[in-house]
C-alpha cells in the first residue's frame, strides 16, 4: 500500500514539474515574430480603455510575455495568446486591436490570424 501511494505521489509531481518546464524554442521564436508583427502594424491597442501605438503595445505584450515565460508558464504561442495577451489581468478588459482601414477586434483574434500567416 505504502509502495503505490508513494507512485501515485512520484508521477504526480513528475507530471507537475513537467507542466512548468522551460518554455520551448519554436515558441519563442514565434512570440518574438508575433510581437514584430504588432511592432510593424501601424495598428493601434487598446488596453483598459486607452488606445496606445504599435510600438507601445508591443511594449506592453513583451513585458506580459517575460513574465509568463519567467514563470514557465507558456507550453507554446497559444498559451502566451491565452494567458498573457487576450486581456487585463487587472480589470479582465479585453485587449483589443484596431488597424487602418479595418473593424476593431479583440487582441487573441488578431493575434491568433497573425500566427497563422508566421507558421506558413
Amino acid at each position: 500500500m505504502k509502495t503505490a501511494i508513494t507512485g501515485v505521489l512520484t508521477a504526480a509531481l513528475w507530471s507537475a514539474g513537467s507542466a512548468f518546464a522551460a518554455t520551448p524554442d519554436v515558441t519563442r521564436t514565434e512570440v518574438t515574430r508575433l510581437l514584430d508583427a504588432v511592432e510593424k502594424s501601424q495598428c493601434q491597442f487598446n488596453r483598459n480603455g486607452s488606445w496606445h501605438d504599435a510600438r507601445a503595445a508591443r511594449a506592453h505584450l513583451q513585458k506580459k510575455y517575460d513574465y509568463l515565460d519567467k514563470k514557465k508558464m507558456l507550453t507554446n504561442s497559444e498559451s502566451f495568446i491565452e494567458r498573457g495577451a487576450t486581456g487585463s489581468s487587472m480589470s479582465g478588459n479585453p485587449y483589443q486591436m484596431r488597424c487602418p482601414g479595418t473593424a476593431v477586434v479583440n487582441s487573441a483574434e488578431w493575434l491568433k490570424a497573425e500566427l497563422a500567416r508566421v507558421r506558413k
